[in-house]
């Protein structure tokens, strides 16, 4: 059996004071709202309003957005958030949460909790993540067709800058663009 990673609480002076068991952490990311809250918060690194994340919250679990939700939607993610789950994480050191002020930071120990919401991915995800992630590579293809498009027209109907290259040149041109967008897709 292999060991069990532990995560230390964050104070504010920032040392280490309890250890969290794996039992504990998934204790903590076993709660839908718990994991709304570190969704939310997960690429947010500046103070923000627990209402804000309450909102967004009632919003992800009722399928709408934030401008469409009631005021009962609302208040019964709020009044959760406000006296149960903010204050486990707080409790945690995963965040501080200001109560008084109705404010929400994150803390760097919620890093170890994404590691256990979104797992390390073996050799063969990342391969499918790579096909599946071709969007900006889709950008490049078409920014090469369009240039490659462009001049092919232009040296056809006769437009000055494209009148001064041969046919061969503009083919190997055409050819390097895509050879370069390929070669570049392989090694990033």
């Amino acid at each position: 059996m292999s060991a069990t990673p532990k995560v230390g609480k964050q104070s504010q002076t920032g040392t280490d004071t309890v250890k969290l068991s794996e039992d504990q952490i998934y204790h903590l990311l076993q709660n839908e709202r718990r994991r709304y809250i570190l969704q939310y918060l997960h690429n947010v690194n500046d103070q923000v309003a627990m209402r804000d994340i309450a909102e967004q919250v009632a919003a992800w679990e009722n399928d709408t957005t934030v401008q469409a939700l009631d005021s009962k939607e609302r208040q019964r993610v709020y009044i959760s958030l406000y006296q149960s789950h903010l204050p486990k994480l707080d409790e945690k050191g995963v965040i501080k949460y200001d109560q008084s002020r109705g404010t929400v930071r994150k803390f760097a120990r919620a890093e170890t909790l994404y590691n256990y919401l979104e797992p390390t991915r073996s050799n063969d995800d990342k391969e499918d993540k790579t096909k599946d992630d071709a969007t900006p590579w889709k950008r490049y293809y078409l920014g090469a067709s369009g240039i490659g498009a462009t001049a092919l027209t232009g040296m056809m109907l006769g437009v000055v800058p494209f009148t001064f290259m041969s046919q061969g040149v503009l083919c190997f041109l055409i050819l390097g663009m895509f050879w370069t967008v390929t070669i570049g897709q392989q090694f990033a």
